[in-house]
């Protein structure tokens, strides 16, 4: 079985396409662009791997950000995070913006006569190889007639897992201060093996296992259908304090909102609920 489960935006097992083009063309379908992942000893030749099969269960695994962009379907289902919207308003997708705690990979916003009058931060996190894919690319282009011959290489490659995972809640924990001093959201889009990975691996007990619009984080996990189209799966939320508890790092609690939620709590009776 081959190892490269997508290339350059085709499914890597469909014999009918011209992959001679394909190769030749470096063409990302996703970002309509030029695909970025790039050889470092031969920069102007790109790898074009979207999707990989990796462990005992050989998973589909999303290794390139891009790959996430399919149909902009990710973009549609943050919609309803724009509160301020409204019909009539355009929707733009502004993508790296520079952000106080680094930058965003996808700004989402409602635009009224050219102002904007609402957003939404939106970023991509897909898993980080180690070792090399490179042999098993040449591999399938050889088995499609692109190469005639290739180099006997043996080398794999791995999942960072940990460090990529660690790395991207981190950066979370970063970044949302702003979107909450804003009164934003920010949105984590990432595939679902690897956010149950995250969940298995870190404090979770204070996500909200069901996504709340209050909440100024949120977590959209995606599968891949077996057409290979992104399907939502799972919304969970947080805010900053959960973020920084999943990371086992001291939190800085609101103590006057503690303070003022504890006399509500205190003045609460039969008597103060609002009946129609």
């Amino acid at each position: 079985m081959f190892k490269i489960v997508e290339l350059f935006g085709n499914n890597a097992l469909n014999r009918e396409i011209n992959w001679d083009e394909i190769v030749k063309n470096q063409w990302c379908p996703y970002s309509n662009k030029l695909c970025y992942k790039v050889r470092k000893s031969q920069p102007e030749i790109s790898i074009g791997t979207c999707i990989v099969n990796y462990g005992v269960k050989n998973q589909p695994i999303i290794i390139c950000p891009n790959r996430l962009l399919q149909n902009r379907k990710v973009f549609l289902d943050c919609i309803h995070l724009l509160q301020l919207h409204q019909p009539g308003n355009d929707i733009h997708v502004v993508s790296e913006l520079s952000v106080p705690g680094g930058s965003i990979d996808y700004v989402i916003a409602s635009v009224k006569d050219g102002k904007v009058i609402d957003f939404t931060g939106i970023e991509f996190q897909t898993l980080d190889t180690t070792g090399t894919v490179w042999p098993e690319r040449q591999k399938l282009l050889k088995n499609h007639g692109v190469l005639t011959e290739i180099l006997d290489d043996n080398r794999t490659f791995g999942m960072n897992w940990k460090m990529t995972a660690k790395t991207i809640l981190i950066q979370l924990h970063h970044k949302i201060s702003t979107f909450e001093y804003l009164q934003k959201h920010l949105v984590l889009i990432i595939q679902d093996y690897f956010f149950d990975y995250m969940k298995k691996e870190f404090d979770f007990s204070s996500i909200n296992d069901q996504a709340l619009v209050g909440d100024s984080l949120q977590f959209h996990s995606y599968s891949l259908s077996e057409n290979g189209s992104l399907k939502l799966k799972e919304r969970l939320s947080t805010n900053s304090i959960g973020i920084a508890e999943c990371l086992g790092l001291n939190a800085e609690k609101n103590v006057d909102l503690i303070i003022m939620l504890e006399a509500i709590q205190k003045k609460i009776s039969e008597k103060t609920l609002l009946k129609i």
